[in-house]
């Protein structure tokens, strides 16, 4: 594994996309890297903030029209790689890029094939009681119903070989990506090695557009994957 590309979705994050690129492509990488940002059907013109980057190279730019979801902006994405290891982070500020070196390290020494960064929710105002109770339900779920034991599967940083994200053939195209994809991980017996990261939380004042509904579909899609066994 040589190479590693970041997927970038992107809907309405004009206020930081700029920000969290210059944050990441200031990280000093152990393998080359390419930043693919997938604007899905933004309206307010973030991505003439980094209008620059595309132009210099530094970040590959692709969009869709019209909006479409978390879920299918990455699916894009994945299509889209070029790097033999696939990871995502997301452009609101709540995870901090410094975290993928140390993400990468244990696939780059053989220990590992899949790695997660595992948040420990530490003290921050803009958790709430049903926020992290939330996640950590979800975590018990799908350990309790692939015999496994993870912290974390709501994590964005998740980091795996580019064909195996492909092998996957995700389908969701909203929040749900995270859930099944942990699920056909798991049903596929691959272990998900866990590395600590940081994370800052935003409020809804922020502009955090996860809801509760969405932790419901993802309980029932686990449940579905392993019922099928797939």
């Amino acid at each position: 594994m040589t190479s590693l590309t970041i997927v970038m979705p992107v809907y309405n994050e004009r206020e930081t996309l700029r920000t969290a690129l210059d944050r990441l492509l200031a990280v000093t990488m152990p393998v080359p890297t390419e930043v693919l940002v997938v604007d899905d059907g933004s309206t307010d013109g973030c991505t003439e903030t980094i209008a620059d980057l595309v132009d210099a190279g530094s970040v590959r730019l692709i969009v869709q029209d019209p909006n479409q979801g978390k879920g299918a902006a990455l699916r894009r994405g994945i299509t889209e790689a070029t790097g033999d290891l696939l990871t995502v982070l997301d452009a609101d500020l709540e995870y901090d890029p410094a975290d993928f070196p140390a993400l990468l390290q244990p696939i780059l020494d053989g220990d590992a094939k899949v790695v997660y960064g595992a948040r420990s929710y530490g003290g921050h105002a803009a958790y709430s009681f049903w926020f992290v109770l939330g996640n950590k339900m979800l975590a018990l779920w799908a350990s309790f119903l692939f015999d496994a034991w993870l912290t974390d599967i709501e994590t964005c940083l998740k980091v795996a070989p580019t064909g195996m994200w492909r092998k996957i053939d995700l389908r969701s195209n909203g929040f749900g990506i995270e859930a099944e994809l942990t699920g056909k991980l798991l049903a596929m017996n691959e272990r998900i090695f866990e590395v600590p990261i940081s994370y800052r939380a935003r409020g809804r004042e922020e502009g955090k557009k996860i809801q509760w509904t969405d932790g419901v579909a993802a309980l029932w899609i686990l449940a579905r994957i392993r019922l099928r066994g797939k």
